[in-house]
């Protein structure tokens, strides 16, 4: 029991976790086998402990003042060391902003703070603005700072124009003079001034002739004239702006081939009008078809003959003359349903 003790200073000194499990097998086979007093068997496993703490003791003194080549540094040659003591601390990882501008607010500040950002924004127009429907602004700007963490968005409403600097002025487009061009014409204008075409709304200048559409008037651009604009030209077409054209259609053929002087008031077919005198074969009046031309689009409407091409629904006169729609069906002049003469089909 004694060489047990003793092989548990040495185990001690070489491994303390080894060590210390042959000492409790020492102190239970005491304890178990020899029949020693008790108080023996107490001084023997105090010994034990004891011997134990020497052991671990003679251990680390030998670890510390060995040469044991596991602690021993590996050599260097001397650029490598000057390099080490030369280069300077690791900085620390810098956040780096991806570009936001041209997204919803929204957006932006969503995918910012999924970055690690905290965001704010301002009106980029330097209105003092409060964006309360993010989704409805785009970002045109954006300022950040990588060591605080934070990004500022400089946004518009998103029907807005970006400005050219941060709390400068809006640049909106101002409206050309359009007046007496074709309509093919016109639209290269308006898409030089940066106005959307599809924002334009299209008029016709005559009551009895139906308004083109955008595809009707570009497919046929070079016969529709623009007879009257609004806004005036010079104006600041902003996004509240409700930009409209008012066109009149003629070719070669056609008698008439010049804007009336007024709008809303001229009949393309003098026929058409309510006050048009059929005993006379000029137009006059309301019926004028605005440049003084007497001539009527279809010959005298007496008697029933035929007018030419008429509109449907339009006020005829007078009762009993006919004529066709521009797809060939067959009108006659006759009561509507509010009692006046309307073209009706035959």
């Amino acid at each position: 029991m004694l060489g047990i003790l003793a092989l548990v200073t040495l185990l001690g000194a070489l491994s303390f976790g080894f060590g210390f499990l042959v000492m409790i097998a020492a102190v239970v086979a005491m304890w178990v086998l020899p029949r020693w007093p008790w108080f023996a068997k107490l001084g023997a496993t105090f010994g034990a402990l004891v011997l134990l703490t020497v052991g671990a003791g003679l251990g680390g003194q030998l670890d510390d003042g060995g040469t044991d080549k596991s602690d021993a540094k590996p050599q260097v040659n001397g650029n490598e060391s000057a390099k080490s003591a030369t280069s300077p601390p690791a900085s620390p990882q810098v956040l780096k902003a991806a570009d936001y501008t041209a997204k919803p607010l929204n957006e932006a500040e969503k995918l910012a703070r999924s970055a690690g950002f905290t965001t704010t924004h301002h009106d980029a127009a330097g209105d003092g603005r409060t964006a309360i429907v993010r989704s409805l602004w785009t970002v045109c700007f954006q300022e950040a700072d990588a060591t605080a963490k934070t990004i500022n968005f400089a946004a518009v409403k998103s029907d807005e124009p970006c400005p050219e600097r941060d709390g400068g002025p809006l640049p909106w487009p101002t409206m050309p003079d359009v007046v007496g061009a074709t309509y093919n014409t016109a639209s290269k204008d308006l898409k030089r001034a940066g106005i959307d075409l599809d924002s334009v709304k299209l008029d016709d200048v005559y009551l009895d002739i139906d308004t083109p559409t955008a595809e009707e008037a570009t497919e046929d651009g070079d016969e529709w004239w623009v007879c009257f604009q609004s806004p005036d030209e010079g104006t600041d077409v902003t996004s509240d702006t409700a930009v409209s054209l008012e066109l009149g259609r003629w070719t070669d053929i056609d008698l008439v081939q010049r804007c009336p002087k007024t709008k809303d008031t001229t009949y393309k077919i003098p026929a058409n009008d309510p006050d048009y005198d059929s005993g006379n074969s000029t137009t006059g009046g309301a019926g004028s078809t605005g440049g003084g031309s007497s001539s009527s689009s279809g010959g005298s409407t007496g008697g029933g003959n035929s007018v030419g091409t008429v509109h449907p629904g339009s006020f005829c006169s007078p009762q009993g003359a006919t004529g066709v729609t521009k797809a060939g069906t067959p009108m006659v002049c006759g009561p509507g349903s509010d009692g006046r003469n309307r073209w009706r089909s035959s």
